[in-house]
């Protein structure tokens, strides 16, 4: 995870392994169920709900990036002010993308963007993107690319 701020698992394992050594520091992990999401207000809704947004969120993509970006930034959503940072673990994200490729891509993309400016105030925000797809590729998100894991890296990893 050291290259990139949004990285990608194939199998569920790593990704579960990944979450636990996030959260034995001390991290803030929020799952979330991407495969249900059929729509882009399915994810603002799920996304609202988990990170505690006010009422006054507009389920839409621009009050996502000022809302994640209080999130990442000040905190005031999120309930481990003090704790090491906050991972999102999108689980199943390639259905989500598959019916809603553009938003899945932007939503990708804030989240790089944001946790770019929450490491400049020293604040830790980390994406975790599982796909049942290994083949699945997403352009760079926050000036850099989205990339596998270090055990899933190599093409042939994520193959049975």
């Amino acid at each position: 995870m050291g290259n990139t701020f949004v990285t990608l698992f194939w199998r569920q394992r790593l990704l579960d392994q990944a979450v636990q050594r996030l959260e034995d520091r001390d991290f803030r992990v929020v799952r979330l169920a991407a495969g249900q999401w059929s729509t882009e207000q399915d994810m603002h809704r799920a996304i609202a709900a988990a990170l505690h947004f006010p009422d006054y969120y507009g389920h839409n993509l621009d009050a996502l990036n000022d809302c994640l970006g209080d999130v990442a930034c000040y905190g005031p959503y999120d309930d481990s002010e003090e704790g090491a940072g906050l991972v999102l673990a999108f689980i199943d994200y390639d259905r989500f993308a598959a019916v809603c490729p553009e938003a899945a891509h932007v939503v990708l993309d804030i989240i790089a963007d944001r946790a770019r400016h929450a490491a400049v105030l020293q604040r830790r925000l980390i994406c975790l993107v599982h796909s049942n797809d290994p083949d699945i590729q997403f352009d760079p998100v926050g000036a850099m690319p989205v990339m596998w894991n270090s055990d899933e890296w190599l093409d042939a990893n994520r193959r049975g």
